[in-house]
């Protein structure tokens, strides 16, 4: 079926499905968005009250569907999935997320899907692999949100430590979603300047004393905030809405979303974060940052990890 390149879906309709629908909203990338839930009737609500914005946004059809009314869809978003619990991994909600997944991806796949999967259900990097192999459809076109929100949270933090804007500062985390993901400071810098310089141009004498304490600080601020509030949903949201950005207006932009590796960096066959080239089509590759022999030792530990968890999935259907 040929996709409309103005009609997105959410499936799943929990804090993350549904703030990703309300940004969605008022991002006006879209003018058609389609809610799924296993509970209809939270989807029906759910496009019920997002759309009664719409007179301050601009107009939108919103509304609540199944899985016919998605298959022409540009992008279709997979937020569906057991939550994360406070003092929980992501990559302990494996099994129950990977059986919702055995649900949701084939019904995607039967109807011809021609549009990009875009899979945000954590652990992301373990369901993007899942959800690629459960659908069959080429891996440019199946994709993770990855580290787009820890790249995020690591721009924000620095911004805060240097008193900059977060705009002007390059860096990306890379890796897993998760607990084994890595700060690439090999490759940042502040509008061209070397990390380390900026650091010290600011008064901060101890580099590597300040890098490992945001780096701390980026990778626990999901179970920081869960702590607090039971769940995190409006970072990964504008995450989400930036991914979209840049496949609607097919931009090329670079992000750390997570995709199937084939040897970059000496890993095969895992989904995981890297700078990558995001256009309409989906990946078009991804870009050799430079990495200290430490940080790549840690991104290889990184894929392991992954790739442990893989080897233990049944996907069969």
């Amino acid at each position: 079926m040929k996709n409309n390149p103005k009609k997105a879906a959410v499936i799943g309709c929990g804090f993350v499905g549904a703030a990703t629908a309300f940004t969605l909203m008022q991002s006006k990338l879209f003018s058609e968005l389609v809610l799924l839930d296993a509970n209809h009737d939270k989807a029906v609500g759910e496009a019920e009250d997002i759309g009664h914005g719409i007179p301050f946004a601009g107009e939108m059809d919103i509304y609540a569907g199944d899985y016919d009314d998605i298959a022409d869809c540009s992008i279709i978003i997979v937020t569906a999935g057991a939550n994360q619990k406070p003092n929980e991994t992501r990559l302990d909600l494996v099994q129950k997320n990977v059986a919702i997944y055995k649900s949701i991806i084939p019904e995607i796949a039967k109807r011809n899907y021609e549009g990009i999967l875009l899979i945000v259900s954590n652990p992301v990097d373990i369901l993007t692999y899942v959800a690629q192999k459960l659908s069959g459809l080429p891996e440019r076109r199946v994709i993770g949100s990855g580290t787009v929100l820890d790249t995020a949270r690591l721009k924000y933090a620095l911004s805060q430590h240097l008193n900059v804007d977060s705009r002007n500062i390059h860096s990306f985390i890379i890796g897993e979603h998760g607990d084994s993901e890595i700060a690439a400071w090999s490759s940042t810098n502040i509008s061209g300047v070397p990390l380390d310089d900026f650091l010290e141009m600011r008064g901060h004498m101890h580099p590597d004393m300040d890098k490992q304490e945001i780096a701390e600080k980026v990778k626990n601020s999901a179970y920081d905030i869960i702590a607090k509030k039971h769940a995190t949903y409006y970072g990964i949201a504008m995450s989400v809405r930036r991914i979209c950005e840049c496949i609607v207006r097919d931009e090329k932009s670079i992000l750390p979303i997570s995709t199937v590796m084939h040897g970059d960096f000496g890993i095969e066959d895992v989904c995981l974060s890297m700078p990558t080239i995001l256009s309409a089509e989906g990946v078009e590759t991804h870009i050799p940052i430079e990495l200290s022999e430490k940080e790549h030792t840690s991104l290889k530990k990184s894929a392991d990890t992954l790739k442990n968890i893989i080897a233990g999935l049944d996907l069969s259907m």
